[in-house]
Protein backbone atom coordinates (compact mmCIF):
# COMPACT_ATOMS: atom_id res chain seq x y z
CA UNK A 1 0.00 0.00 0.00
CA UNK A 2 2.90 2.41 0.71
CA UNK A 3 3.64 2.98 -2.96
CA UNK A 4 0.16 4.53 -3.44
CA UNK A 5 0.39 6.82 -0.44
CA UNK A 6 1.50 10.47 -0.52
CA UNK A 7 5.07 10.92 0.76
CA UNK A 8 4.03 12.32 4.17
CA UNK A 9 1.65 9.40 4.66
CA UNK A 10 4.47 6.94 3.96
CA UNK A 11 6.45 8.55 6.80
CA UNK A 12 3.43 8.24 9.10
CA UNK A 13 2.82 4.64 8.02
CA UNK A 14 6.42 3.79 8.90
CA UNK A 15 6.04 5.44 12.32
CA UNK A 16 2.77 3.57 12.94
CA UNK A 17 4.40 0.22 12.09
CA UNK A 18 7.36 0.99 14.36
CA UNK A 19 4.88 1.72 17.16
CA UNK A 20 3.00 -1.55 16.60
CA UNK A 21 -0.16 0.00 15.18
CA UNK A 22 -2.10 -2.42 12.99
CA UNK A 23 -4.58 -0.03 11.38
CA UNK A 24 -3.93 0.74 7.72
CA UNK A 25 -3.82 4.24 6.29
CA UNK A 26 -6.82 4.87 4.04
CA UNK A 27 -6.76 7.33 1.14
CA UNK A 28 -10.01 9.29 1.03
CA UNK A 29 -11.72 10.02 -2.28
CA UNK A 30 -11.66 13.76 -1.55
CA UNK A 31 -10.26 16.19 1.03
CA UNK A 32 -12.14 16.37 4.31
CA UNK A 33 -11.84 19.96 5.54
CA UNK A 34 -14.17 19.32 8.49
CA UNK A 35 -14.76 16.49 10.93
CA UNK A 36 -18.25 16.09 9.45
CA UNK A 37 -16.92 15.53 5.93
CA UNK A 38 -14.29 13.10 7.22
CA UNK A 39 -16.93 11.21 9.21
CA UNK A 40 -19.17 10.97 6.15
CA UNK A 41 -16.33 9.53 4.08
CA UNK A 42 -15.29 6.86 6.60
CA UNK A 43 -18.81 6.13 7.85
CA UNK A 44 -18.54 7.07 11.52
CA UNK A 45 -19.95 9.61 13.96
CA UNK A 46 -18.37 13.08 13.94
CA UNK A 47 -17.23 12.50 17.53
CA UNK A 48 -15.06 9.56 16.39
CA UNK A 49 -12.89 11.84 14.25
CA UNK A 50 -9.67 12.67 16.11
CA UNK A 51 -8.82 16.18 14.92
CA UNK A 52 -5.11 16.96 15.20
CA UNK A 53 -4.76 20.59 16.20
CA UNK A 54 -1.34 22.15 16.64
CA UNK A 55 -1.18 25.11 18.98
CA UNK A 56 1.61 27.53 19.82
CA UNK A 57 2.00 27.10 23.59
CA UNK A 58 4.37 29.81 24.75
CA UNK A 59 6.38 29.25 21.56
CA UNK A 60 6.44 25.44 21.70
CA UNK A 61 4.21 23.15 19.65
CA UNK A 62 1.33 21.47 21.47
CA UNK A 63 -0.74 18.84 19.69
CA UNK A 64 -4.33 18.52 20.89
CA UNK A 65 -6.09 15.42 19.61
CA UNK A 66 -9.72 16.40 20.00
CA UNK A 67 -13.01 14.80 19.12
CA UNK A 68 -14.59 16.23 15.99
CA UNK A 69 -17.61 16.97 18.19
CA UNK A 70 -15.63 19.41 20.36
CA UNK A 71 -14.10 22.85 20.18
CA UNK A 72 -10.92 23.39 22.15
CA UNK A 73 -11.10 25.86 25.04
CA UNK A 74 -7.64 27.43 24.73
CA UNK A 75 -7.74 28.90 28.23
CA UNK A 76 -8.52 25.47 29.70
CA UNK A 77 -5.77 23.89 27.60
CA UNK A 78 -3.26 26.58 28.71
CA UNK A 79 -4.06 25.85 32.38
CA UNK A 80 -3.91 22.09 31.76
CA UNK A 81 -0.58 22.37 29.93
CA UNK A 82 0.83 24.77 32.52
CA UNK A 83 1.60 27.49 30.01
CA UNK A 84 0.75 31.17 29.92
CA UNK A 85 -0.67 31.37 26.42
CA UNK A 86 -2.06 28.93 23.87
CA UNK A 87 -2.99 30.12 20.42
CA UNK A 88 -3.72 28.58 17.04
CA UNK A 89 -0.47 27.96 15.19
CA UNK A 90 0.29 29.36 11.74
CA UNK A 91 0.61 26.94 8.81
CA UNK A 92 4.37 27.54 8.83
CA UNK A 93 4.61 26.74 12.55
CA UNK A 94 2.59 23.54 12.02
CA UNK A 95 4.78 22.44 9.10
CA UNK A 96 7.98 23.17 11.03
CA UNK A 97 6.79 21.21 14.09
CA UNK A 98 5.27 18.23 12.29
CA UNK A 99 6.58 18.14 8.72
CA UNK A 100 2.92 17.85 7.71
CA UNK A 101 0.32 20.27 6.34
CA UNK A 102 -2.69 21.59 8.21
CA UNK A 103 -5.62 19.30 7.41
CA UNK A 104 -3.43 16.21 7.42
CA UNK A 105 -1.44 16.37 10.66
CA UNK A 106 -1.04 12.87 12.05
CA UNK A 107 -0.50 12.09 15.71
CA UNK A 108 2.95 10.63 14.86
CA UNK A 109 5.64 10.82 12.21
CA UNK A 110 6.96 14.23 13.22
CA UNK A 111 10.65 15.23 13.04
CA UNK A 112 10.72 15.39 16.87
CA UNK A 113 8.22 14.38 19.55
CA UNK A 114 5.41 16.91 20.08
CA UNK A 115 3.80 17.29 23.49
CA UNK A 116 0.27 15.89 23.10
CA UNK A 117 -3.06 16.13 24.89
CA UNK A 118 -5.82 13.66 23.97
CA UNK A 119 -9.51 14.53 24.40
CA UNK A 120 -11.16 12.15 26.87
CA UNK A 121 -14.31 12.25 24.73
CA UNK A 122 -12.59 10.04 22.14
CA UNK A 123 -12.69 7.16 24.65
CA UNK A 124 -16.46 6.91 24.03
CA UNK A 125 -15.76 5.38 20.61
CA UNK A 126 -14.43 1.89 19.93
CA UNK A 127 -12.68 3.17 16.80
CA UNK A 128 -11.44 6.69 16.16
CA UNK A 129 -10.04 8.02 12.91
CA UNK A 130 -6.92 10.20 12.84
CA UNK A 131 -5.18 11.97 9.97
CA UNK A 132 -2.40 10.11 8.21
CA UNK A 133 0.03 12.94 7.40
CA UNK A 134 -1.77 14.26 4.31
CA UNK A 135 -5.23 15.87 3.85
CA UNK A 136 -6.45 12.80 1.93
CA UNK A 137 -5.34 10.16 4.46
CA UNK A 138 -6.72 8.77 7.72
CA UNK A 139 -6.22 5.65 9.80
CA UNK A 140 -8.31 3.80 12.39
CA UNK A 141 -7.09 3.56 15.96
CA UNK A 142 -8.44 3.56 19.50
CA UNK A 143 -8.33 6.10 22.30
CA UNK A 144 -5.93 3.93 24.32
CA UNK A 145 -3.68 3.36 21.32
CA UNK A 146 -3.69 7.09 20.51
CA UNK A 147 -2.59 7.89 24.06
CA UNK A 148 0.09 5.19 23.88
CA UNK A 149 1.61 6.12 20.52
CA UNK A 150 1.68 9.85 21.23
CA UNK A 151 2.70 9.64 24.88
CA UNK A 152 -0.29 11.91 25.26
CA UNK A 153 -2.12 12.95 28.39
CA UNK A 154 -5.89 12.32 28.46
CA UNK A 155 -7.70 15.59 29.24
CA UNK A 156 -10.99 17.43 28.87
CA UNK A 157 -10.69 20.04 26.11
CA UNK A 158 -13.88 22.00 26.64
Amino acid sequence: MSEKLPANAVVVESALRALGVGGEIVVLPEKAPTAATAAAQVGCEVGAIANSLIFDADGAPLLVMTSGAHRVDVELIARTAGVERVRRATPEFVRAATGQPIGGVAPVGHPAPVRTLVDNWLSKHDVVWAAGGHPLTVFPTTFDELVRITGGIPVDVE
